[in-house]
């Protein structure tokens, strides 16, 4: 696919040497030129007069490609202004590098829709702006663009695979992230979320440097058994979200809405009852209201059980205890374990069904424990106190729990314990906190229990799936994987780096704008002289 061409309003001191726009295109015999001067014509008065389809009209009619069309109205339009000494009475935003870069800000940054990005181009009389120009050159950016990450000279790279499915409509979009630097090391629109595309995905990525060190995921059954059969030689970490939040959690929040409706109905027949008069009214409604009031005390016993086991349960998946000191897996999966078995104890059938779930995963969910193991042996000889390092290590647990928060009360309360254990280690640390501090949670952070962050791209991705409609291509894929990586953080941990400069250790010295250019020029030299025209 060739460059889209611009069409500009040039002054009269650059039309002394005019350069017409070279063909890119296999010449047709059948199309003679007035037939070629027709499509022209019809092509440019529609961009001017805002007509909407003409281009896809004469492409379908023509059978040549949009681009072809939007070249013949170039040419003629340069032409024209040249043979007639045309100039137009008002400014215009001109220059294909300005127009391609308005293009991709607003698409990408502003996540506009085709039309939203075509509006505003108007208003600021930017040109090219018909929705078919847009779309053309999105396609031909991400055309361009590779859907894998790849090393520098053949490096191998080991890194935490965190791998799920996201999906327009019933499309599945396979992702793997880096969930350190949050890099999108590969995305791909796949027809099928079998074992196989999973394989030709990670056989990929194995392929352009990237290895697995072991892999977080869900239980989906094309990922569970891709691991089994393509990496075999790692482990695969449950999502713990998935695995035990997911399935557990939201019946805390049905168990206490139940709880509130009984005690309602409770106070109903309560109301009712100062009401009878008759002795038979008045003995069958104490019968209502004892049996609301039994069945409102079950609800709220089940709902504080559960609530309270649920907790307990989650509470072990922590790394640390109270202390700071690493716990052990065995006395965690025993816990676990036990939590499971008074929660099917509640005699809830499908309470019972979702602890089955929960307990098939067990043997495989407390993986990051061995994970954490050697990391906190190697903090250990860091020339610093134990209660320091310690302090460092809850500190990093308490954040990890406020990201994780969903009220505002509950992300306080994990602050305040954070800042608390932070100032505890600045008293033993110093002068050297800061540095200690970042040592301590980069490795921490390297400890990967969740797939969380692949639920985050999915909510970057989102907006682009719903503002077209969920008819989502794999250029278009391939753009947003690039504006990702290479796009700055402006809060949270990561403010003011890039997802590659966090993964390869390199500062990026330009806008991912300029980057994208350049790349695209490497696969297409003609894009330089198109660019900068």
């Amino acid at each position: 696919m060739c460059a889209p061409v611009v069409i500009k309003n040039e002054s009269l001191s650059e039309r002394g040497n005019i350069k017409l726009t070279p063909k890119k295109f296999v010449r047709r015999g059948d199309l003679s030129p007035v037939t070629r001067l027709h499509i022209a014509c019809a092509a440019l008065t529609a961009m001017v007069t805002g007509a909407w389809g003409t281009v896809t009209a004469l492409s379908k009619q023509f059978m040549i490609s949009r681009t072809f069309v939007y070249m013949l109205a170039a040419t003629l339009k340069e032409t024209g202004e040249a043979a007639f000494g045309y100039d137009s009475c008002e400014p215009s935003v001109t220059g294909q590098r300005s127009v391609f870069s308005h293009i991709l800000s607003l698409r990408l940054e502003g996540r506009c829709s085709l039309e939203a990005v075509s509006t505003i181009m108007r208003r600021f009389g930017i040109d090219n702006a018909s929705v078919g120009f847009i779309s053309q050159t999105l396609k031909y950016f991400g055309s361009l663009l590779p859907d894998t990450l790849k090393t520098d000279n053949g490096e191998i790279r080991l890194l935490v695979y965190l791998s799920d499915e996201i999906f327009s409509k019933r499309v599945p979009i396979l992702v793997t992230a880096d969930p350190v630097s949050s890099a999108i090391l590969k995305i791909g629109l796949n027809d099928t979320r079998k074992a196989e595309d999973w394989k030709n995905h990670w056989n990929c990525l194995e392929n352009n440097g990237y290895m697995a060190v072991y892999v977080v995921s869900d239980e989906g059954r094309g990922l569970c058994k891709a691991q089994k059969e393509s990496l075999a030689h790692i482990f695969r970490q449950p999502d713990t979200y998935h695995a035990v939040a997911h399935r557990l959690g939201r019946r805390v929040g049905i168990l206490e809405n139940a709880a509130y409706k009984a005690i309602g109905k409770e106070e109903e027949r309560w109301r009712k009852l100062d009401s009878a008069r008759s002795d038979a009214v008045i003995s069958r409604r104490i019968k209502e209201y004892e049996e609301a009031k039994r069945i409102a005390d079950e609800k709220i016993e089940l709902y504080d059980n559960f609530s309270y086991l649920y907790l307990s349960v989650i509470n072990e998946l922590r790394l640390f205890d109270n202390n700071g000191n690493l716990r052990e897996r065995e006395e965690a999966e025993a816990n676990i374990g036990e939590g499971l078995n008074l929660l099917e104890s509640l005699g809830k059938p499908d309470i019972a069904k979702a602890v089955g779930k929960v307990r098939r995963t067990l043997p495989d969910l407390l993986g990051y424990f061995d994970v954490a193991a050697p990391i906190v042996s190697e903090l250990r000889g860091l020339p610093v106190s134990q209660e320091a390092l310690r302090a460092l290590c809850l500190a990093w647990q308490w954040r990890k729990e406020m990201i994780k928060a969903k009220t505002p009360e509950a992300r306080k309360h994990c602050e305040m314990n954070e800042e608390f254990c932070l100032e505890t280690a600045t008293g033993h640390l110093q002068a050297d906190y800061e540095y200690v501090r970042e040592q301590v949670y980069n490795e921490l952070d390297r400890i990967v229990r969740s797939s969380s962050l692949v639920e985050c791209i999915n909510s970057i991705i989102r907006p682009y799936l719903n503002s077209s409609k969920n008819n989502i291509n794999q250029e278009t894929l391939n753009l947003i994987m690039f504006y990702h990586n290479h796009r700055r953080y402006r809060a949270g941990k990561r403010k003011g780096r890039t997802p590659y400069e966090l993964l390869t250790g390199r500062k990026q010295e330009k806008d991912w704008i300029e980057l994208l250019f350049d790349t695209v020029e490497k696969t297409d030299p003609s894009f330089a002289v198109t660019v900068n025209s």
